[in-house]
């Protein structure tokens, strides 16, 4: 027998145990990593991962456990494992899971891809990547200079006792560069296309081609120089315009965590908190002004958040999430969706077969309006351009929160001015998103990768995404000095 025939067997033995509910996920992961610092190579690493995960339902208590050991022996002994959990917790568990109804699908999903990402040569890669840190070190005043990437090959086979059998191969591709640059007690940074391991897509090498890396690493390197004599970022009430991967982490943090509904509830709290956005605030809050439309979507080709079906076997799908400016929606697995009388609108993901599915983000985009960039330049008299995270910080409701970003650009009658040094910015989550009022349009807008949403305890790192364009808020306060 093949493996395939394993978990088949596998689900027909939960059956005869006489669970509730049963699924098996195989995941296979291939991993590929390199990291070049001042012109070395810093980091190179290559691993496979496989093994299996066994999740039941029990007497209305979850019974969960995995192993690496692929055998027809090893998956019934393990089986049992997760059903004797799913007991003990039975006697403790005062409130009983119950599933909303899903479809059990058997389909096959891949990832559209132009490059194998695993078939380009090391060496191809390393000199893509030596060729940028050559033109990023083209000064004495440059201390580090740094470039990334990183891919991934997921095969997942899920089977449910419900009769889903579904195979997944999910491709993974990203990178990016970023200098530090030093003068006197003055250090600065710049980081492209966005900082903290760059930009990710479900996409194959070309996605990392696209990104010209070498082309913008002159860009880069001038601009950390320029901040290095730049003055302070002006403080004070001021109207901002937030460049496309500031928009996302703004949308990551403020909007893809407090509407996470196992936040919600308190089931899953232990990292970075719970949420403001209560129950009682579903289809009547103001979340924001009526330019903003914030969506969930996992069907997206290429975002780092798109797939076939989540973890449950739930199909991908796309929810309104903010509809002109009123919360209408969480994301939700099969447990919470029953909460509201709803169906699971498939957010369910686990970081690897020996970790428990968790309600994560697909893709949280901020839908395009109409202006171009230049437009929305062009009508504001008076503001600041603020690019690239550098800092942030959120409370645990995910209402009160600062951001610092790498640089600031002056604003001024319609034009790009002066640079600035160390823009923070802060403000409260609806209030911030009530004050915007124009987002640009579809020409402007891309689907930001990030590979490192830190959830769950142990900690889960989830890949997801944010559609985001440049975005204009009006009277946000600047700067933590004055």
């Amino acid at each position: 027998m093949n493996i395939k025939d394993f978990l088949k067997e596998t689900i027909s033995y939960l059956k005869q145990k006489g669970v509730d509910y049963g699924d098996i996920r195989q995941v296979r992961t291939r991993h590929q990593s390199l990291e070049v610092k001042n012109g070395m190579v810093e980091n190179l690493l290559e691993d496979l991962d496989q093994g299996f995960g066994i999740r039941v339902l029990v007497k209305g208590s979850w019974g969960f456990a995995a192993s690496s050991i692929l055998t027809e022996e090893e998956m019934k002994r393990v089986a049992d494992q997760a059903v004797e959990i799913a007991r003990a917790s039975a006697w403790v568990n005062k409130r009983k899971v119950q599933l909303a109804e899903v479809e059990p699908y058997i389909d096959t999903y891949r990832t559209r891809i132009e490059i194998d990402p695993f078939q380009v040569s090391l060496d191809e890669k390393i000199n893509l990547l030596l060729q940028a840190d050559e033109v990023l070190r083209k000064d004495p005043r440059i201390k580090v200079a740094q470039g990334i990437m990183g891919f991934n090959r997921i095969d997942k086979i899920f089977a449910s006792t419900e009769g889903a059998f579904i195979e997944q191969t999910i491709w993974e591709s990203g990178g990016g560069i970023s200098v530090i640059a030093v003068e006197g007690s003055e250090v600065q940074q710049r980081s492209y296309p966005q900082s903290y391991h760059g930009d990710y897509a479900t996409r194959g090498y070309e996605f990392v081609l696209g990104m010209n890396l070498v082309n913008e690493a002159e860009r880069i390197r001038t601009e950390a120089l320029e901040l290095l004599r730049a003055p302070e970022c002006p403080s004070g009430e001021k109207t901002l315009i937030l460049e496309g991967s500031q928009v996302a982490i703004q949308v990551h943090e403020s909007c893809g965590h407090p509407i996470e509904l196992d936040r919600v509830l308190g089931t899953e709290i232990s990292l970075a908190g719970g949420s403001f956005l209560t129950l009682d605030k579903l289809g009547k809050f103001r979340y924001g002004s009526r330019s903003v439309h914030i969506t969930a979507d996992a069907t997206l080709e290429g975002g780092l958040g798109s797939f076939g079906y989540d973890d449950e076997g739930v199909k991908a799908q796309r929810t309104d999430i903010v509809r002109e400016g009123i919360f209408v929606g969480y994301l939700t697995s099969r447990e919470t969706a029953v909460v509201l009388g709803q169906k699971s609108n498939g957010t369910m993901r686990a970081d690897g077969w020996n970790r428990i599915p968790l309600i994560r983000m697909v893709n949280i985009n901020l839908e395009p309006g109409e202006p171009s960039l230049e437009e929305l330049i062009a009508d504001t008299p008076d503001g600041l351009y603020l690019s690239t995270l550098k800092s942030w910080s959120i409370d645990d409701l995910r209402l009160n929160f600062q951001f610092g970003c790498e640089m600031a650009q002056e604003i001024k009658h319609g034009k790009l001015g002066r640079i600035f040094k160390n823009p923070v910015y802060t403000g409260i989550t609806p209030q911030f998103w009530g004050s915007c009022d124009a987002v640009c349009n579809k020409n402007f807008w891309h689907i930001w990768g990030t590979p490192n949403c830190g959830k769950g305890e142990p900690m889960q790192a989830g890949h997801v995404g944010h559609g985001t364009a440049p975005a204009r808020f009006h009277r946000v306060q600047v700067g933590v000095k004055k």
